[in-house]
């Protein structure tokens, strides 16, 4: 055979190198470094994230850059298009609409991070205690979150605007968020009821750990990764139900203004100015769409069983 003439010079025995048995095959990834690596990789949620800073950066600083006060009018320039000394056009009382679609930004993006942030504390409260404590406080916890679900939001809008005689933002956060946290109280509960037989959980009981310690200190924080996606698809909810009650007339009012109450006022001179609705109606598009993708993203990367 063949084999037979191939001489034995020509191989080498190779063996194992003991010096290099541990060794580490690639370098230490900390989980949020590999949370990182998996989020940069998905281009979308990334895009996402790049046009969210740039909206956040012209919120800060595009109503100073335009050169007008948002609530400044200017009667000799009316119903002007988009030109070089204003960006955006102007609206029917001669307001900058550059200086108008970013101040109103500030207002729509301020009430969807509140909103946001003040549903995620509650929720997790809420949600945690009743899956800790389970039994008959589970259940009377439940029914009082369905009947609190069960309020239509535009009833308690309505209301809290009537008794409290304001429609500012301070009222609309508060009205949103009286049931906005419950689908957050859910979430958090489902998963604190997978984690509550866990160990370390019944050695903290053992040792004699308060349940609201280990409420914040042990269950809260392996909730994390949910608690944050949550918060980035309430975010732009909360952003669309702002714009709808302006757009309705029960949100803010003048001379503040929303990009939903900026759709409002264009909704009557649409068809011979569209772009004065093109405009908000485009940053609350891009809003949306930008934090649905980013939570996507991050859903996807903050899951430690797709860690590879």
């Amino acid at each position: 055979m063949e084999m037979d003439k191939i001489p034995s010079e020509k191989f080498q025995i190779i063996g194992a190198d003991e010096a290099k048995a541990d060794a580490i095959a690639r370098p230490r990834v900390s989980y949020l470094q590999d949370v990182w690596r998996r989020f940069r990789q998905n281009k979308m949620a990334l895009i996402a994230l790049i046009i969210l800073t740039i909206l956040i950066v012209m919120v800060l600083i595009g109503p100073a850059i335009s050169g007008y006060e948002f609530e400044e009018v200017d009667k000799t320039a009316r119903n002007m298009g988009p030109s070089a000394s204003h960006w955006f056009g102007t609206d029917k009382l001669g307001r900058d609409l550059f200086a108008r679609v970013w101040q109103g930004g500030r207002v729509s993006i301020l009430i969807g991070l509140v909103g946001a942030l003040v549903s995620a504390v509650i929720g997790c409260l809420y949600g945690g205690i009743a899956a800790y404590f389970g039994g008959i406080v589970d259940d009377v916890m439940m029914r009082i979150l369905e009947v609190i679900i069960s309020i239509p939001y535009l009833i308690v809008v309505i209301l809290l605007s009537v008794v409290l005689e304001s429609k500012s933002v301070g009222t609309l956060i508060l009205a949103m968020t009286i049931a906005g946290w419950c689908q957050t109280a859910r979430l958090v509960r489902g998963q604190m009821l997978s984690l509550k037989s866990q160990e370390y959980v019944l050695a903290a009981q053992a040792l004699g750990v308060s349940p609201w310690r280990i409420i914040l200190k042990h269950m809260l924080p392996n909730t994390l990764s949910v608690i944050l996606v949550s918060v980035t698809f309430d975010i732009p909810n909360y952003i669309f139900s702002e714009a709808f009650l302006s757009y309705v007339g029960l949100g803010i009012q003048p001379p503040n203004t929303s990009w939903g109450a900026l759709c409002s006022m264009a909704q009557t001179t649409f068809t011979f100015y569209p772009y004065q609705l093109f405009f908000p109606a485009l940053m609350i598009a891009l809003t949306m769409l930008s934090f649905t993708l980013l939570g996507d993203g991050l859903r996807d990367a903050l899951d430690p069983r797709l860690r590879k």
